[in-house]
């Protein structure tokens, strides 16, 4: 590793926290700027005639690009310089957030929104791994605690932040945010950060390229799912070049000298155990997002200010537990943390389950306060055991696994539980209701609206809620599979001295405190 900062009396960066803040900062431009937009979405519709599918592409482009560009950028930091990257990410991002801002077509906008995605892809990754080179082994928990939870901050903040600048300016404005924390972020790099990057490989271009168009198209594939279906011709496709190229990929890691991604990090069990775990609890916080903000507008009939109003129980609890669980990881280890984080988050989801259609707010925002404390115990240590099992000059890459990893989770939770939502709605309404109101609460809704059928409004929030219910059960079942695997696969080695260490184990652990040093 080299670094250009000099060492406290404890052998640290004495500039570490005032560096965490830029890393913080760098990450919440990413997360405020993707959950603004859905806030922003009518009114770009209206003053840029965007069509649904315009709408659909601003969205997605962000997405795919993001994705399918990680595990590249991440290989990039470690080559060329983790400082480096995450500043021209930076810089990559605010200028794209201009030309979005001041777009004069449904084009302009989604060309800004594929450069945005390209900046974000360089941020994301660079800012953990460049946490982990700063922070030793005592202090990375608290680090990696605070960073967590800048993403439940910017998802409160965002569109609530997001509706205050819409309500005295224009769209743009929520693009325009982003400029000066990115020229804070950016100076602020120059100032405080060292440079790191692990020794020079020659660089994996078949990798890259495999791994870029594997992502992309198994993310578009997700996408495509809930509203083309599993045969669509289209979602085949995607499907079969996603897959033929991820195994193309992992052949490709498997044979090259000089892997752009070190596969057999997935050897070791804790990296093996917090990556799938985070993978099933991602998975079930998608699906959190997407039915819980349709139940708070749809039935219970918050305004969308209110609705991001409605996630601060769950905020708050994630601020404060973040804290607690590092503390708690660092004495009793990883393994315990994540587990019992774990298992207090699917009981949060358990309660969700209890909702009815006249459910005063008391029981989503308790229930949001017990999903925030879990995933607030968990997150540090998970992510802690899965960054402390990646060797330090694979940082870059390990950080794009985990941000990749927590991608696809997500992805998967949105495409999987809204499918399931979607189809126990349907079959929850009845048989004579229209055939669209069937297909989706807001069509019932307005449909009710325009008719004065209060009986089918009343029959699809029922629909929903009990259809949300279902969507629970299975979001709960998935956390707590998580913390199954957990307590299988994460050990800690101080509590069981005696316990056989494979080769692989101690490579990876070897060159992880050899890093940490």
């Amino acid at each position: 590793m080299n670094t250009t900062d000099v060492a406290d009396a404890t052998g640290r960066n004495p500039r570490r926290w005032l560096i965490l803040i830029v890393l913080c900062l760098s990450t919440l431009v990413l997360v405020i700027d993707n959950m603004v937009l859905n806030v922003a979405i009518p009114q770009i519709a209206t003053d840029l005639g965007a069509s649904a599918q315009d709408i659909q592409w601003i969205i997605d482009s962000y997405i795919l690009v993001f994705a399918g560009l990680l595990l590249t950028s991440g290989s990039l930091s470690d080559k060329f310089g983790r400082r480096l990257v995450m500043v021209a990410g930076l810089a990559l991002f605010g200028a794209a957030s201009v030309l979005a801002a001041f777009a004069t077509t449904p084009e302009l906008l989604i060309a800004g929104r594929v450069v945005m995605g390209i900046g974000g892809a360089l941020i994301m990754p660079s800012t953990l791994s460049i946490l982990i080179t700063v922070f030793d082994e005592d202090e990375r928990p608290k680090a990696i605690a605070a960073w967590s939870a800048v993403a439940v901050v910017g998802m409160v903040g965002g569109p609530v932040t997001g509706g205050l600048l819409l309500d005295h300016f224009w769209w743009g404005s929520v693009f325009v945010l982003n400029v000066p924390v990115v020229v804070l972020a950016i100076v602020a790099a120059l100032v405080l950060m060292p440079e790191s990057k692990g020794p020079w490989r020659k660089p994996d271009l078949p990798g890259m390229v495999l791994s870029i168009v594997g992502m992309t198209a198994l993310v578009w594939t997700i996408i495509m799912v809930p509203t083309h279906g599993f045969t669509d011709a289209g979602t085949v496709t995607a499907g079969a070049v996603a897959v033929i190229s991820l195994a193309g990929f992992v052949i490709r890691e498997l044979t090259t000298d000089t892997p752009m991604v070190p596969l057999e990090l997935f050897r070791n069990r804790v990296f093996t155990g917090s990556s799938f775990s985070l993978v099933l609890l991602t998975f079930a916080n998608g699906g959190l997002l997407l039915a819980l903000t349709q139940y708070l507008q749809f039935v219970l009939e918050y305004t969308p200010t209110q609705t991001a109003f409605a996630f601060t129980p769950m905020a708050v609890a994630v601020l404060v537990c973040n804290g607690v669980g590092a503390t708690l990881a660092s004495k009793v280890g990883n393994r315990s943390i994540t587990a019992f984080g774990l298992t207090v988050t699917a009981a949060g989801f358990g309660m969700l389950t209890l909702l009815e259609p006249s459910s005063e707010f008391w029981l989503p925002a308790l229930a949001m306060a017990v999903m925030g404390g879990g995933f607030g115990l968990a997150m540090p240590a998970t992510i802690g055991a899965l960054m402390g099992a990646v060797p330090g000059e694979h940082a870059g890459v390990g950080s794009a696994l985990n941000d990749t990893i927590q991608q696809a989770g997500a992805a998967l939770g949105v495409a999987v539980l809204g499918a399931i939502l979607s189809s126990t709605y349907s079959d929850a309404m009845p048989a004579d209701a229209p055939e669209s109101g069937r297909e989706s609460i807001s069509d019932a809704l307005t449909i009710s609206a325009a008719t004065g059928d209060t009986g089918l409004a009343e029959a699809a929030r029922a629909a929903f809620t009990s259809g949300m219910s279902t969507t629970f059960v299975v979001a709960a079942c998935s956390v707590l599979a998580a913390a199954a695997l957990s307590l299988v696969l994460l050990r800690e080695r101080k509590a069981d001295p005696d316990a056989p260490v494979t080769e692989a184990d101690e490579a990876v652990e070897e060159l992880a405190t050899d890093a940490a040093r």
